[in-house]
Formats: structure tokens, sequence, C-alpha cells
């Protein structure tokens, strides 16, 4: 029996040393990220924390990364409204980088604004992977107003007069979250111009290859959009539709917008080979059930290695 033993750990061994470390196990589920959206946090009990919870239930040993832009909850929800997205990213691709539970490749799910910023982390940091990316009520083409608003009534008076004074100006622009996905249809010039984070990853004035290459990785897009949403202008926006140039009336579907004729993100290359699904919850922004969340987005995107 010894002998035996031994002459299995010398196999191992040998293997090892030919094959470097040991390959990963096909049975250990994907890594899930999530970065939730303005006024929310992390780890609030009933918003992420409960997502988390219940990803963690349906899907055994997986691990679930909720991004946290700073050190206490607070933190996380002001820089949600007041640090520059473009920083914020790059927090998180040197996060995802260093964190080795990601260095086969993980899921990431956005909700509202934290699908366009996720959607940045796909275009501009490749490694490590991001295989499926789910953007639940992400505004893509941006917003054009400000309806309503999850955080103190305070917070929200401050984003408004903000973006009343200009949404354009540079210090408008580098310090107020919201404005860097303002996408006003009535001066698309000076919104290709300004925008220093929708502006970029949408390639409004010149073709970032590598953000396209980057984007065109991925297995799968899914794009969540809530039918009856009151927070998002336009709606149509969480699956890149938007207003007609111009006019803040008649909405461009995705298929009738520049971004996707001339394919500047590598979005119609994508949605051609089948990888961009479109779905859709008849509600207001963000609310749907705990079913719907495992039957359309865990069991088939989520647990996919």
């Amino acid at each position: 029996m010894a002998v035996i033993k031994f002459a299995l750990f010398f196999i191992l061994s040998i293997s090892t040393l030919i094959n470097g470390a040991p390959v990963r196990d096909d049975a250990t589920p994907t890594p899930v990220v999530l970065w939730h959206g303005m006024g929310d946090s992390c780890c609030n009990p009933l918003s992420m924390g409960s997502i988390k919870k219940l990803i963690e239930q349906n899907i055994p040993n997986v691990y679930v990364l909720s991004i946290e832009i700073g050190t206490t909850v607070v933190q996380d929800t002001l820089n949600g409204f007041f640090m520059n997205v473009n920083k914020q990213i790059d927090m998180v691709c040197s996060q995802l980088a260093n964190d080795t539970n990601m260095q086969n490749g993980y899921h990431s799910v956005g909700f509202s604004q934290g699908g366009q910023f996720l959607r940045g982390v796909a275009q501009r940091c490749p490694s490590p992977q991001m295989k499926n990316f789910i953007s639940i009520g992400g505004q893509h083409q941006g917003v054009y107003g400000l309806p309503k608003c999850p955080a103190s009534a305070a917070i929200c008076n401050v984003v408004r007069e903000l973006l009343n004074e200009g949404a354009y100006i540079p210090f408008v622009q580098n310090t107020l979250v919201q404005a860097e996905y303002w996408h006003d249809p009535l001066n698309e010039e000076l919104y290709a111009e300004k925008s220093v984070f929708l502006g970029d990853i949408n390639n409004e004035q010149t073709v970032n290859q590598a953000y396209k290459d980057n984007l065109l990785k991925l297995e799968n897009m899914v794009l969540v959009k809530f039918l009856q949403d009151t927070m998002v202008v336009p709606p149509d926006s969480e699956w890149f539709g938007f207003y007609t140039p111009g006019q803040a009336v008649t909405i461009q579907p995705m298929n009738e917008t520049d971004l996707y004729i001339q394919d500047r993100i590598g979005l119609q290359q994508l949605n051609n080979q089948g990888q961009v699904a479109f779905l859709s919850v008849d509600a207001d922004h963000l609310q749907f059930t705990d079913e719907w969340f495992v039957d359309s987005i865990i069991n088939p995107y989520l647990k996919s290695n």
C-alpha cells in the first residue's frame, strides 16, 4: 500500500512540474461581480446583499464580489454621485486584476448605472476576462433627465442643480457621476466632445479599436429593460436606443442609431452572432422578483463556466 501511495504521489508531482499549477476544476463555478446603482451600496441587505445571497444559494461555492468604491458603505454610496467614473473603473480594474479568484474569468451583473460602468470595465480591462455581461436597467446611451432619485432629497437637489448649471462644464463632468452619462440629443456635438465617460466608451469621437475588440470577447451581452421605467429617461437607453438626434420626443431603436449602424463598439457584430439577449420586465426601474432573477439571469448565464 505504501508503494502505491508513493507511486501516485510521484506521478502527481511529475505532472505538476510538467504542466505547472493544477488545472482549474471544471466544476468550480465562475465568479460573479456585481456593481450597484445610484444611491445604493455594495452591501445593503435589501438590495445588493440580497442579490449576492440569492446567487450564492443557487450556485454552491460560487465567489461573488459586490463592488465597493471606498472603505465604508457611506463612502460607497456618495461615490456613486461624486467620484469620477473613470477613476472608479481604474480602481475596479486593479481590484479584479489582483484578485486570484478572477484569474480564469468572471461573469458580471450591473444594476442601473453599474451596468454601463461594468461595460467600461469590459472595454478597458480585458484581463481578467469578463465572460457574460448582464446589464439590468443600465443606461448605455445615457440619460436626458433625472425624474427620481433613490437617495436623500438633499443629494438629489445638488445633482439636479449641477446638471442644470451645465452638464458639460469640465468641473461638472469631472465631479458629478450622472453628468458623465448625460446625453443631450439637442446638442450631439457638444455631448460627443465633452462627455468624459459615456462619450468615450461609445467611441463618439474616434473609434478606439481596443474598446471594440475587447467587447467582442464577451460570450454574451444581456440587456434588461424595464417597460414601466420612470427613473431612466428614456428607458430605451437600456437596450441601446435613444432619441433621434436634434429632438427629445421620437426614439430610435438600437439598430437605427449611428452607434449600431457604424458598429463603433462591436454591438452590431455581437448581435449578428446571436450574442446579445434582450430581456424585459413589465415593471418600474429595478423592480423584479427573486424568481425572475433566478430563472432569467442565474440559471442561463451565471451558472455557465
